[in-house]
């Protein structure tokens, strides 16, 4: 949370001044600071300047792409990104996800679902004292001693099962793209091979949902790839 105002602080990134005006009478009635760029130069020296919480990205915009602002925070923050665009093909997802976005909405959107996006954010970038310990929907993960447990009940992964879920755990609440996870887990020579991670993603629920079918824990990105949910998701 930014000291200088005591709250946390959101920037929003958009050309277009009604969808800036109705965020940022919407955000800073639940609490939030905003400020305002509509250029992806403003977007940049805003960011490095004014050090927000928290950015809200439009993919177009009238100087530079998203994807070139998102590229250009890279370099030096890991300030966490929320893309909010018109554009809702699995291409332009997976793209912007893959540039190091945390979140993705598409335009028309609900104030109520970019509300708990962005509180996924903030619960995932403040520090846990129990870090070590990660619970979510009656899942427990002690990552010191390597130990799964839903409902109490202790469950045994097979090594490549639990580097999957360690790496989920890593980026819980966000979208994990399929090749970003598959990079990750198995290593870049199989970053195509989503056979793989569907076979395990499916052997997981098998082991941790209550209703695989309608999972809980684990759920699908039509297209684009995986999210860990949070409690209160």
């Amino acid at each position: 949370m930014t000291e200088t105002s005591g709250k946390f602080v959101v920037l929003i990134v958009d050309d277009e001044v009604q969808i800036r005006r109705f965020l940022k009478i919407s955000l800073e009635a639940n609490g939030y600071h905003v400020y305002e760029a509509s250029t992806g130069q403003e977007a940049t020296t805003e960011a490095a300047t004014l050090r927000p919480d928290l950015m809200i990205l439009d993919l177009q915009l009238p100087d530079m792409t998203g994807l070139q602002v998102l590229q250009r925070l890279r370099e030096w923050s890991k300030m966490p990104v929320i893309i909010l665009s018109v554009r809702d093909q699995d291409a332009d997802k997976i793209a912007a996800l893959d540039a190091g976005a945390d979140d993705y909405l598409t335009k028309p959107f609900s104030v109520g679902e970019l509300l708990a996006r962005i509180r996924v954010t903030q619960r995932h970038i403040q520090p846990r004292e129990d870090s070590a310990v990660f619970q979510s929907h009656g899942l427990s993960v002690d990552l010191t001693r390597r130990l799964v447990s839903v409902n109490s009940q202790q469950v045994k992964l097979t090594p490549t099962e639990y580097a999957l879920m360690r790496l989920l755990i890593q980026h819980a609440g966000r979208v994990m793209t399929h090749r970003q996870i598959l990079r990750e887990v198995w290593g870049p020579e199989y970053v195509d091979e989503t056979h793989y991670l569907r076979v395990y993603i499916a052997q997981l629920r098998q082991k941790l949902e209550s209703d695989p079918t309608r999972p809980e824990i684990i759920v699908t990105e039509p297209g684009v790839g995986y999210r860990l949910l949070l409690d209160q998701e």
